[in-house]
């Protein structure tokens, strides 16, 4: 069984995730799933399922450069590009191809499901079917976020969305969904998943209820719906509300903060980092000088390296890795969603205790913590939207941010690229921001590239 069981990874793998790689189908004699326990096989299949997200959003922000010779070393010229968003063909599909992956399984589950009596076993169905829910939106959404551009009411119905594959079917045609639908069909999912999957969840790296309502809190923000996003942050945290006290953690270590902490909701790692590597994503001295001195997270995420002198690399890893970025849920993620939510909703009470409880966990206890009491909405906004940038970084959050932040002319920025002579610059809301779909799955698939 779990022979066949490789032969269907693999075979999936050979997916676009729209229409086949393949001329003809597999002649492999496969046992299909079709149990419970072939659901719950497919669910565990935590490398594939969790592993391998896109990473040229993350490729392309602020939060830190390369030097020349990095740039021109790099094995990669997608990632090359992706650095200086340039505006040409990428042929890499992988980063196409991975969360489509997931989403097969998913929608695999999905219809096992559909042949079972969930009386037989109801606490076990509703496990893996408020998983599977959870993984297509959580897949959905990264897609989404690096590949298509920034959510507005007015334009998101004429806007390109992505394919929205709801069955395993693997031979029919792939279309490209408008933006509304597109988040419409993610809300749903996790919404799904949200009143499925139980309070607690013994397996690691499984989805439960809190994993849920901060996906849904996410997407909310994305969109700009902040009540909505106060509203499951806030519904998160109650049944979640841990964080961990960066005064329990040693910033001598080379990898400080423990992988599966009690602050992830969720954890799903980016595709191989290349020009992004630990030894080579050097920290803007902007950003580091922008921590105070006894904020914990300064000594927790960078080391000084002098390749260039006084530069700074990232070391604060939420998988407790360098060969990779983290990019799923954690609790800290959900305290800054619900303060900035609630302070642009005029909560200004309950934004100011989540950013004050997660600033007092990164706070050097021999020091005194000074409240922030800023009362002024605009100027607490503006501190909690540093905060996001100061807390998650490398988290695979800062693309998105930029994106969402670029339609509020008060966080307008126009990033800026250096390498020898030569300047590049990507100015707010371009279109650049959805970054072009690989043309190894345009013209596979027959899918309409994205708008310039």
């Amino acid at each position: 069984m779990k022979l066949y069981y490789l032969y269907f990874i693999v075979w999936v793998g050979l997916l676009t995730g729209c229409n086949s790689f393949l001329d003809r189908k597999s002649d492999i004699h496969m046992t299909i799933p079709k149990s419970l326990d072939d659901a719950k096989l497919l669910l565990n299949d935590y490398t594939n399922l969790t592993g391998g997200f896109p990473i040229y959003g993350e490729l392309g922000t602020d939060d830190y450069y390369v030097t020349d010779a990095t740039w021109n070393a790099a094995s990669s010229l997608d990632q090359r590009n992706a650095y200086i968003w340039a505006d040409v063909p990428y042929t890499d599909a992988i980063q196409w191809q991975r969360p489509y992956k997931s989403v097969y399984v998913a929608n695999q589950v999905l219809d096992i499901l559909k042949g079972i009596n969930a009386a037989d076993n109801m606490e076990e169905y509703a496990r893996c079917k408020g998983a599977a829910h959870f993984i297509r939106a959580y897949s959905f959404h990264l897609l989404t976020e690096l590949h298509c551009p920034a959510y507005t009411i007015n334009t998101a119905p004429n806007d390109f969305g992505i394919p929205l594959r709801l069955d395993p079917g693997i031979d029919g045609k792939s279309n490209r969904a408008n933006l509304k639908d597109t988040y419409d069909q993610i809300i749903s999912d996790f919404k799904s998943a949200a009143s499925y999957l139980p309070i607690v969840e013994s397996v690691r790296g499984r989805p439960f209820k809190a994993s849920a309502y901060a996906g849904l809190a996410r997407a909310y923000l994305d969109m700009g719906d902040y009540d909505n996003a106060y509203l499951y942050a806030d519904s998160c945290l109650r049944l979640k509300p841990e964080l961990i006290d960066f005064n329990s953690l040693k910033a001598t270590d080379a990898l400080p903060i423990p992988k599966f902490n009690i602050e992830v909701l969720y954890s799903a790692l980016s595709t191989t980092l290349g020009i992004m590597g630990a030894n080579f994503a050097l920290m803007g001295k902007d950003l580091y000088n922008s921590y105070h001195a006894n904020d914990l997270r300064k000594g927790i995420f960078f080391k000084a390296t002098n390749n260039p002198p006084n530069s700074f690399l990232f070391k604060g890893s939420y998988d407790k890795s360098s060969a990779n970025i983290f990019m799923g849920l954690t609790t800290s993620e959900v305290y800054l969603i619900k303060a900035e939510a609630a302070c642009r909703i005029g909560y200004i009470k309950e934004a100011l205790a989540c950013t004050n409880k997660l600033l007092k966990n990164r706070w050097n206890k021999n020091t005194t913590y000074e409240e922030i009491t800023e009362n002024d909405p605009d100027k607490l906004l503006s501190l909690i939207v540093n905060e996001r940038r100061k807390e998650l970084l490398f988290r695979g959050r800062r693309w998105a941010d930029l994106k969402r932040l670029n339609l509020d002319p008060r966080f307008q920025k126009t990033l800026i690229r250096t390498l020898g002579e030569e300047k590049y610059s990507l100015a707010p809301n371009s279109p650049k921001y959805a970054y072009r779909l690989s043309e190894t799955v345009i013209n596979l698939a027959g899918l309409p590239q994205n708008k310039r």
